[in-house]
């Protein structure tokens, strides 16, 4: 992924019930507070989300967009791209988790382009805006069951 942020947090849970809450999905609407609808449009065969088309509305910015996932064999990671968007040209991220002990070392990486030119600042301190809200809203949900 070219020009992308990264950021990881701590959370106090296994990596299953991390992964556990990244892959539901339509519940997303409940914890993370930007989107406002998330549904899966294609699942694999193994029940896992392969295309999840979501709403999202944060302050001025607000877009509806479809997303493609790869989930890893051992569960640690997922990928995703951008299938289509209005507000996106690109979009690629990555959650790759990090067990240790009782807990999951969760690094999120984002890289997103607009479809309206965004000096590359001010992008990738969006781009750290939103990684740092997700990480957080993340941990709540896992933390708090």
């Amino acid at each position: 992924m070219a020009d992308e942020s990264t950021q990881s947090i701590v959370v106090e849970a296994p990596p299953e019930r991390v992964m556990a809450v990244i892959a539901d999905f339509p519940a997303y609407p409940e914890w993370a507070k930007a989107f406002t609808t998330a549904e899966v449009v294609a699942a694999g065969a193994d029940g896992r989300a392969e295309q999840v088309a979501f709403t999202l509305e944060s302050g001025p910015f607000k877009d509806t967009y479809t997303l493609a996932y790869q989930w890893s064999a051992d569960g640690l990671v997922v990928d995703w791209s951008l299938v289509k968007g209005q507000m996106q040209r690109s979009q690629k991220g990555r959650y790759a988790l990090t067990p240790d002990g009782g807990r999951t070392t969760v690094t999120y990486t984002l890289s997103v382009q607009l479809a309206v030119p965004m000096i590359g600042l001010f992008r990738r301190k969006a781009e750290k805006m939103i990684m740092d809200t997700a990480l957080k809203e993340l941990k709540r949900r896992v933390e708090q069951g």
